[in-house]
């Protein structure tokens, strides 16, 4: 399975010059937990709720005086769209990172998130149950078929062996 069958395609754009309180009002107005940071259209960096904890809060700054570009994360890791979903997986492991751009053609296209991750797992065990009865019904049916055929050449077979024989007793009756 590939990272753009999975991934959210709504990204969250917010402008560097805005400040920390400009993206708390995103996260809530929205329902996210990041938000890509521009500068005009060049993607600079990424802001996550775990930034604006450590970057912020704990270190008791003002979040409605404080640019976003203070508190980011530059220098984004990302994840091609066309990559499988465990290369992804294997990315955030490493990097420990819960929210994963996603890009193709140079232009981020999505995000993967950890929830999409284990959405994904959930649809994966949903579909190896279903293939496991699908091959169980399968393999019954075709037991059956390989039965049937089984005793089809078996009958095929006594009846050529009974033509053989009838064509040899009348052989053998018409030479006496």
């Amino acid at each position: 399975m590939l990272v753009k069958e999975i991934m959210s395609k709504n990204i969250m754009r917010i402008d560097c010059n805005d400040s920390v309180i400009d993206a708390c009002n995103e996260y809530t107005e929205k329902n996210v937990g990041s938000l890509v940071v521009m500068d005009k259209e060049i993607i600079v960096g990424i802001v996550t709720e775990r930034d604006i904890i450590k970057r912020l809060i704990l270190q008791d700054r003002d979040p409605k005086k404080t640019k976003i570009r203070e508190i980011m994360t530059p220098n984004i890791i990302t994840v091609h769209a066309l990559a499988p979903i465990e290369k992804a997986a294997q990315i955030m492991r490493e990097q420990g990172i819960k929210k994963l751009p996603v890009i193709l053609n140079n232009e981020i296209v999505g995000m993967l998130t950890e929830t999409d991750l284990s959405r994904t797992i959930d649809n994966f065990s949903e579909a190896m149950q279903d293939m496991k009865e699908l091959y169980l019904d399968s393999k019954e049916k075709i037991e059956k078929v390989f039965n049937n055929w089984e005793d089809l050449i078996i009958k095929l077979t006594s009846y050529q062996q009974l033509k053989t024989e009838k064509l040899e007793k009348e052989v053998i009756e018409k030479e006496n």
